[in-house]
């Protein structure tokens, strides 16, 4: 765990160092969510019924942004190789790497959520319910994002095969997270809409940081 804490302090020490990669993702986020309701105009209802859609959507984009620096630059100067050889598990290590990527690209999102919010004229209890399905569903958008950068490592151009690679995974966390907000604002229960959102959370965290760290090595040797 020493290990893993010191990797993540690392990673966020680094992207502090710069801050562009940060402000990147969350004024793309600001912005795409921004302009929707000034292209749409004071049509309520339209807009509260196609808030959780554009919001999701703008927070997958956003965390596709830093899924290529995710792994780049310590492929880049050999530290890569250096963390492999380590004693420490290597899975592990990764790990740390996913989650200092969620605090940067996707715990922002999160916090932002409930002024983006506002924007569509959403009510209290669905930006609770947004923030929620954010809160689960970002650390999977990181996770599964992973393992497309892991696979692309190295590789020309490959943020556009990452993009081809990763979308299609990350359908079922934008239908159940967006699914669950315009549930909530039509009175339909949601705890089916969290429950799929938490078992995808499990899932990716029990087996994306192995699959990772294993492409990684191809992608090394």
């Amino acid at each position: 765990m020493s290990a893993f804490i010191a990797i993540v302090q690392r990673d966020l020490l680094l992207v502090m160092r710069r801050k562009s990669e940060v402000l990147t993702a969350v004024f793309f986020f600001v912005l795409v969510t921004s302009l929707f309701p000034l292209g749409i105009g004071a049509d309520t209802v339209l807009l509260r019924k196609i808030a959780p859609g554009v919001i999701w959507v703008a927070a997958l984009l956003s965390t596709l942004l830093g899924l290529q620096r995710m792994f780049a630059a310590d492929y880049a100067d050999g530290t890569l190789e250096q963390l492999i050889l380590s004693p420490n598990l290597f899975s592990m290590l990764v790990f740390g790497k996913i989650v200092a990527h969620w605090l940067v690209c996707g715990l922002p999102l999160v916090l932002l959520a409930p002024i983006i919010g506002i924007q569509f004229d959403l009510d209290v209890n669905s930006l609770k319910v947004l923030m929620g399905t954010l809160l689960l569903g970002t650390p999977v958008l990181s996770l599964l994002g992973s393992i497309g950068a892991a696979l692309t490592l190295g590789i020309r151009g490959g943020s556009v095969l990452m993009s081809l690679l990763i979308l299609p995974l990350y359908i079922p966390v934008l239908i159940f997270g967006a699914g669950a907000v315009y549930a909530n604002s039509v009175g339909l229960d949601i705890s089916g809409h969290f429950s799929l959102l938490g078992a995808l959370f499990i899932l990716a965290v029990a087996f994306v940081p192995w699959v990772s760290a294993s492409a990684v090595k191809i992608a090394i040797e």
